[in-house]
């Protein structure tokens, strides 16, 4: 029986050459951190993390997490990243919206839709987004009446140039021992995608539509028994109200925050618009004559038929701009919105520790796009083609 060498052999040899330049890579990196530490102590200068327990000394004007200016420089980085990751969640979420619906309104056959959403993403899309962030922030937003002249819209919500006001649940006495279902049901999720994967592989066949009800029902059903077990509702309403010269009760997006957030939305969803209607292009045409042969509607079409091919073209490239939305929060510092580069720049100023703030704004940003790759490409794994 004749055994092939170690060194003859491709797998072996593909394993050895990435493990070489990891080695180098590495080497390469330690060389240029030892140099910047060496330079640093020809100045006097040390690298260390020691400041980050010395405290902030300046406020922060919006943070989701209690905050004082007593805190350290570490709970004012970590403020950042909240706000950060706020901002980019749900900016994530939107641009979504807008950007399948734009897409799909960019093939429509009523003439004023095509054109209405062709001139939305070409303005957008060749517009600097920090040039649009100001507009928001000071053509809108900062141009909207005073609260006692506020714009009142369904909900009830008021438009104000103090920020946008609309209702919200406020939690009661009961919402911590309520959290617990609320986790519980956010891990069934998971559990129910892993039985229907393994029943999918031992059946060979594809999981009945209607079982996906599940992902939904359980879950919901499991928020409503937390919450009819506890003696009052772990959740109440706050409906704003004009008190004196300001709005209380409900949820304020400040004008910081709303400009933000309508800049980033708008500029990524023109990009999305157009990764939808290439995805969709994409799809043959053949596939929707034979969906209309079976008697199937547009919408039927579109959402049975073309959008669970063209998904295959649409994610990866849909993933890069929802690390671009990310990224480019940090254009949040044009307008205030504290967000983790501001405070970084904050931080920075004050303790002249440029490498250390530049390290943790470097792994922060990397982190949060690791995450979102691998979730975008676990997705991207259940929807790809697979080859026979």
């Amino acid at each position: 029986m004749n055994i092939k060498a170690f060194w003859r052999d491709l797998r072996f040899l593909q394993i050895l050459a990435q493990a070489i330049f990891a080695i180098i890579f590495a080497l390469f990196a330690l060389y240029l951190y030892s140099n910047v530490v060496a330079n640093l102590a020809k100045q006097g200068l040390t690298v260390g993390y020691g400041f980050m327990d010395n405290p902030a000394s300046f406020d922060i004007g919006e943070s989701y997490i209690p905050f004082e200016a007593s805190d350290t420089y570490q709970r004012a980085l970590l403020v950042g990243l909240v706000n950060t990751l706020v901002i980019s969640v749900v900016g994530i979420f939107l641009t979504t919206v807008v950007g399948v619906v734009a897409g799909v309104a960019r093939l429509s056959s009523n003439w004023l839709v095509n054109k209405l959403a062709a001139a939305y993403v070409g303005v957008i899309r060749n517009t600097p987004l920090i040039i649009q962030l100001m507009f928001w922030y000071f053509g809108v937003i900062l141009q909207l009446p005073s609260v006692k002249k506020a714009i009142a819209l369904p909900g009830p919500a008021y438009l104000t140039n103090r920020g946008i006001y609309m209702p919200w649940g406020e939690a009661t006495s009961t919402f911590a021992a309520w959290r617990i279902y609320v986790i519980i049901a956010l891990f069934s999720i998971v559990l129910i995608a892993f039985l229907f994967r393994a029943l999918e592989r031992r059946s060979s066949l594809p999981t009945p539509l209607w079982w996906n009800l599940a992902y939904l029902l359980v879950p919901a059903l499991m928020i409503w028994l937390g919450a009819a077990l506890q003696p009052e509702s772990p959740l109440k309403q706050t409906i704003p109200t004009l008190t004196g010269l300001n709005f209380k009760g409900g949820l304020r997006l400040t004008p910081e925050f709303a400009a933000l957030l309508f800049g980033l939305v708008l500029y990524t969803g023109a990009f999305i618009a157009e990764i939808v209607r290439a995805g969709i292009q994409s799809v043959s045409k053949g596939q929707t004559e034979a969906a209309r042969s079976l008697g199937l509607t547009t919408g039927q079409t579109l959402r049975l038929i073309i959008l669970p091919q063209a998904l295959r073209v649409i994610i990866p490239p849909l993933t890069s701009q929802y690390l671009n939305l990310a990224k480019n929060s940090s254009l949040a510092i044009a307008i205030g919105y504290p967000d983790l580069f501001s405070i970084a720049g904050t931080v920075f100023n004050q303790t002249g520790a440029a490498i250390e703030i530049i390290m943790v704004m470097m792994l922060s940003y990397l982190s949060m796009s690791l995450i979102t790759s691998i979730l975008m490409n676990i997705y991207n794994n259940r929807v790809k083609l697979v080859e026979r």
